[in-house]
This record gives structure tokens, C-alpha cells and sequence, in this order.
């Protein structure tokens, strides 16, 4: 062994340094195996042979393995909620209860105003299928316009004809007006789901579209020929409609007293004065029972059918438009008092002529807000104006972003809605665009492309009525004989007609039972439990505590750093200090000259060679019978001897 490593183990022997002052990562890393708390890396060290030292190497990673497996699965899991539901009895808020009836204004009064729009859609309806004019329904209660209208009269513009296209002559249109056929050159869009499977037809129906300058127009074409016309003269009513101002519409309307013949609450009579007038562009003067309006909110402390509301209403079918609407009856919504009610998404069909039993069941639902889901508590952190007077709901932001977008696109809002702050109903004698571009936004809109759908979320809280609908006809063939004079005589001021049963239709709204149900959701972990479970997981797989996750942080993160940082130090200052030498005479340096000026190490301790001449600690004693003097003679004469003579 060289005298240098024998220093090296004498010194390691005497001072035996480990730690952050271990000389190697090596020596670090063996003393932590030695001195932790977790076994399998102490297993390691003291294991002999090698298999069994590869084998606890293996368990040990893959209990590592596993602890950030299961660790990575407690994080992810950890904004979960649980739900639960409770269901308690007790006395319940009667909801809102909106009517309308189907048909938005009464034929008789808004005839005149359509009188040109009817015509060309017979005209189209003659052409395209053979059907002959009719003329033997008579105007009925008309209005002297010219003397009663004041201002501008609504007019029908023919900018968006009526056209059939053939799919076998490529690029080749009809014009229903003129019977012509011409070349068609813009874009040809098939009002149908690309999820259906539609028979093609040879021959289609549908309208064109185009801009101001008309340069870009579109051809929008539908399966059938009763949708097409349908759209057609829908957008062509709400042209003429817009130009209408609201207090005329509403007198062209069902007043409360038309509409709702008798009333009933909890037992109680009651009468149009419990009803607030609400005015849908599509469905005219619509009536909502127990409003926000309403000084009190009314509950029922029963459930059944006699403790609910009970409403009988004038359908009025002769009234009605045959072009604009196909169906019979009215239409009902239940919500809350302070919800604006989105009658042509979630309404419910009253038939005529039958009675329509509802019965309901409350459901209020409770959500986490952010990190737990993408609720929004009042819609104030939602980027999109609430253009309602009602509180917050996913129906009202969707609505409410599509009228911006009609305000920034297209410079105006949609007809049948409400308005956006300084912003005008839509007309094309005002805006003459808008058609195009009201139908360019909604395919974008239908296609998620103006960001609605992304923008818009659902409220954290909200109330919910699950309704069971049933019917029966009423009234029956024995009871009609009694009950249609006396609700006769009761309308005589109102309706200057005899009744019969298809023009009635009797709702029942009322709850089922007390029973409210309450969907509540709250955090499934907490950062308590978190902790709890990361120690779990430690303690099962390394048997190992906080304090061993200390340690490995000490270990692994400062000192094993911090020899490393050493190392790096000590070569930076050896190589600053051989470049900043004085240049010596040539020959072979003396490495036991080195001076080092910064106090010696423990590393620096080991590098210094043994100084010349000096005994050697550790080397064997030495021969003290090779040190004993040799006399001048080697032998010695006797006294009595005599050396011989020469």
C-alpha cells in the first residue's frame, strides 16, 4: 500500500466523518442507508451478495414506485364533491306559472297588416302544389287602419322570394313570383342535420338571402316544402311585426280577462288581478300567475290537485293564424319569480278541449363553485352582459350573447327578444341586412363559432320542478250541456259568442306531495385528510414518517448539492490559482511544496503527500541489535598470549 492511502485510511480510521462532510456522494449516500429509518434502503447496504442487494434495490424502487402513484392519485382526486340528498316535508312557495296562448294576435286584427304577405304565400302555395285560393273565411272585427294607424304603415318587402331548386339542373332556380327560371350562383345551404338521413328530393323548396350589395347571397333550402314556407313567412311576420309599436300589439292581443275564464287557488277564487302581463313577441300578451310583482309569494301547505291552481282558457281557435301557427291550445311554464320564462324552449302544450293534470315535484340543487366545477354563483363573472330583468341562468347567457352578437354583427337586435342597451329591434325597412345576417349568425351560432357554449356557464344554485303531465277529456259529453252556457254567460262581456268545447282547455298545476328534495354537494376531501392519507401511503410502502421525508430532503436536496458545490468550488479556486502562478524555474514541481492559504480540510488533509525524511507514522520499529556498535578488533588476545613473531 503507498504511504498516501495508508494516511487516507489512518484518518478516516480516527476521524470518522460522514454526513454533509462526506468527501463523495458515495460515502453520503451509504450513510444515510445506514442511519434512515426507512429499512428497505438499509437493506441495501448491510445485504450480502449481490442478488440479494439487486432484489431490495427493485423492492425499494417500486415502493417508491408506488407511494407517487398513489400520491398522484390522492391529488387528482382531490376537488371531488360528494352529494348528497335530503328530502324533508314541510311547507312549500308556489311557483310562477306563465300562460300564453299559441296564437300570438287575434287573425281579425292583424289580417289587414298581413294581407300582402298572405297573398303572395298563396300565391306560392298555388304554384308549387296546385292548391286553390281560399276565400271563404271573411274578415271578421276588422280595424279601419287608415283611420286608427298612425305613422308609417308596416309594409311587406318581396326581397326575399320564395324559390324551388332543382337538384338536377346544377346551379338553376325558380322564382315562385314570377315563375321564372334563372341561374343561381352564391351558396346553397340545406337547412337539415347532417345526422339525419333525408330522402333526397328532386326538386326543393326555400328563400334566398343576400346582403346590402348584393354580392354574396345565399339559397337556403329545406326537405319540405311546409317547413320552408313555414320559415319563410315566419321571418317575413316578424319583419312587418317589428314595425309595430308595443302598445298596439299588446291591444291586438289576449287581454287577461279573454284569456282565463275562471281561476282557482288552494280553494280560493281568483281573477285576472293575480295575473302580471308579460308581452312575448312570439306568443303576444302572455300572463304569469304568483309574479315577483305580487306583494306575497303564495304557498300551499297541501299537496293534490284541489289545493293547486285550477285555470280554465279561451283558446279562441277561430282567431287564429293559418300560416303562422299549425297547432291548437295554449302553452304553460313553471318557474322561478325572479326567472324570466323562455316559453318557446321549455314551454308545455295545453291541448284544447281536454283537462291537463301537472304535478310537480321541487328539486333545488347546490354546486361547488370554482376549483370544483365551473359554476358561477350570480353570473357576475361571467364576460356577457345579462340584457334580462331576471336573475342569472345558462338559458339567460346564451340568449342574452347571441342579441350582443346580433348588436355588434349586425347592428340591431332580434325581433322577439328583449333589447340590449342602446340598441333597436330589428326590421329590414331600418336594417336592410339583417335577414342576411340574422341567418348567418345562427348557423355560426348552432355551430358553437361565436363562443357562446364556451362562455356561458351553469348557475350554482337553482330550482327545479319536475312535472307529470296526464289528460283527460273534458268537458265530458253529459256535462258540456250545463257547463258551456254557464261559462257562456259568465264571458258575456267579453266573448259575444256562443262557447263549444274546442275552444276551452282546463290546466291543474299543483304539487304532488310536500316532498322537496335538496341535491347538495360538499368537498369529498380535505387538506387534513390529504395529509392523513399521504402519511398512510408512507407509512404502508416505506414505513417511513415525516421525519424520513425530512431527512430525504436534506440529504438529497442540500447535501448532496452542497458536495457537489464543493467539489466544483475547490477545482475553480485550483484552477485560478495554477493560472495565477509565477513562473518558476523549469524542471519537476514539488507537489509538497503546494501552500494552500485558506485553513486545511479534511479533503485538502488527504491530498498532501508525506514530507520527505520524516518517519512515516504507522512503519514497524526498527532493529536495535543492527544499531549496536562493532568493536575496532574483532577479537581479542588473552594476557598470557603472545603474538607470534614475524
Amino acid at each position: 500500500m503507498a504511504p498516501g492511502e495508508k494516511i487516507k485510511a489512518k484518518i478516516k480510521k480516527n476521524l470518522p466523518v460522514r454526513g454533509p462532510q462526506a468527501p463523495t456522494i458515495k460515502e453520503l449516500m451509504r450513510w444515510y442507508c445506514l442511519n434512515t429509518n426507512t429499512h428497505g434502503c438499509r437493506r441495501i447496504v448491510v445485504s450480502r451478495g449481490r442478488l440479494r442487494r439487486l432484489l431490495w434495490i427493485l423492492f425499494t424502487l417500486t415502493a417508491v414506485a408506488l407511494i407517487f402513484w398513489q400520491c398522484a392519485l390522492l391529488v387528482a382526486s382531490f376537488y371531488t364533491v360528494s352529494v348528497s340528498i335530503k328530502v324533508h316535508f314541510q311547507k312549500l312557495d308556489f311557483p310562477a306559472v306563465t300562460i300564453c296562448n299559441i296564437n300570438p294576435y287575434k287573425y281579425s286584427v292583424v289580417r289587414d297588416l298581413l294581407a300582402d304577405l298572405e297573398q303572395e304565400t298563396r300565391v306560392a302555395l298555388k304554384t308549387l302544389y296546385g292548391f286553390p285560393e281560399n276565400t271563404s273565411r271573411k274578415r271578421r272585427e276588422a280595424e279601419s287602419w287608415n283611420s286608427a294607424w298612425e305613422g308609417t304603415r308596416p309594409k311587406f318587402l318581396k326581397l326575399v322570394p320564395l324559390m324551388a331548386f332543382s337538384q338536377d339542373e346544377t346551379g338553376e332556380v325558380r322564382d315562385f313570383l314570377t315563375g321564372r327560371k334563372r341561374k343561381f350562383s352564391g351558396r346553397i345551404i340545406h337547412k337539415a342535420s347532417d345526422a339525419m338521413d333525408v330522402h333526397a328530393s328532386k326538386e326543393v323548396v326555400g328563400f334566398q338571402l343576400c346582403s346590402n350589395d348584393t354580392s354574396h347571397c345565399a339559397l337556403y333550402t329545406f326537405s319540405s316544402g311546409v317547413n320552408a314556407i313555414q320559415e319563410w313567412y315566419q321571418l317575413h311576420y316578424m319583419n312587418i311585426m317589428a314595425q309595430v309599436p308595443l302598445e298596439k300589439k299588446i291591444n291586438m292581443s289576449y287581454s287577461a280577462e279573454e284569456l282565463l275564464v275562471t281561476c282557482l287557488f288552494d280553494g280560493v277564487s281568483c281573477d285576472a288581478r293575480n295575473f302580471t302581463l308579460l308581452h312575448h313577441p312570439m306568443y303576444g300578451n302572455c300572463y304569469t300567475f304568483n309574479n315577483r310583482k305580487n306583494e306575497t309569494i303564495l304557498s300551499t301547505s297541501m299537496g293534490g290537485s284541489e289545493y293547486g291552481l285550477q285555470v280554465i282558457l279561451y283558446i279562441n281557435e277561430e282567431e287564429y293564424n293559418p300560416f303562422l301557427v299549425s297547432s291548437s291550445g295554449a302553452k304553460v311554464i313553471v318557474h322561478r319569480q325572479d326567472e324570466y320564462p323562455f316559453i318557446e324552449d321549455v314551454g308545455t302544450e295545453i291541448e284544447p278541449a281536454m283537462a291537463t293534470s301537472i304535478g310537480m315535484h321541487l328539486t333545488e340543487s347546490f354546486k361547488l363553485s370554482e376549483p370544483y366545477s365551473q359554476c358561477t354563483e350570480d353570473g357576475s363573472d361571467v364576460p356577457i352582459s345579462n340584457i334580462y330583468n331576471a336573475a342569472y341562468s345558462l338559458q339567460i347567457c346564451l340568449h342574452s350573447c347571441f342579441q350582443t352578437k346580433m348588436v355588434e354583427k349586425c347592428g340591431c337586435a332580434q325581433y322577439n327578444q328583449p333589447l340590449p342597451p342602446a340598441a333597436n329591434y330589428c326590421n329590414y325597412q331600418q336594417h336592410p341586412n339583417w335577414m342576411y345576417c340574422y341567418y348567418e349568425l345562427h348557423q355560426a351560432f348552432v355551430r358553437e363559432e361565436l363562443g357562446c357554449q364556451a362562455v356561458c356557464r351553469e348557475a350554482c344554485s337553482f330550482k327545479e320542478w319536475t312535472l307529470t303531465t296526464s289528460l283527460a277529456q273534458w268537458p265530458s259529453v253529459v256535462s258540456e250541456k250545463w257547463l258551456l252556457p254557464i261559462l257562456t254567460w259568465d264571458q258575456g262581456q267579453q266573448i259575444k259568442k256562443k262557447l263549444n268545447k274546442t275552444d276551452l282547455a282546463k290546466l291543474l298545476i299543483f304539487y304532488k306531495d310536500l316532498n322537496q328534495r335538496s341535491i347538495m354537494e360538499s368537498p369529498a376531501n380535505s387538506i387534513e385528510m390529504l395529509l392523513s392519507n399521504f402519511g398512510g401511503q408512507l407509512g404502508l410502502w416505506m414505513s417511513c414518517s415525516v421525519v424520513c421525508v425530512i431527512e430525504i430532503f436534506e440529504v438529497f436536496f442540500i447535501d448532496f448539492f452542497s458536495i457537489i458545490a464543493r467539489r466544483q468550488w475547490q477545482k475553480a479556486k485550483e484552477w485560478w490559482a495554477r493560472r495565477h502562478a509565477p513562473p518558476g524555474p523549469q524542471g519537476q514541481d514539488n507537489p509538497g511544496l503546494d501552500i494552500d492559504d485558506d485553513l486545511p480540510t479534511f479533503t485538502s488533509a488527504l491530498r498532501l503527500p508525506p514530507a520527505p525524511g520524516t518517519q512515516v507514522p504507522g512503519t514497524p520499529p526498527p532493529r536495535y541489535n543492527t544499531l549496536r556498535l562493532e568493536r575496532a578488533f574483532s577479537s581479542q588476545l588473552t594476557d598470557t598470549q603472545v603474538p607470534p613473531e614475524s
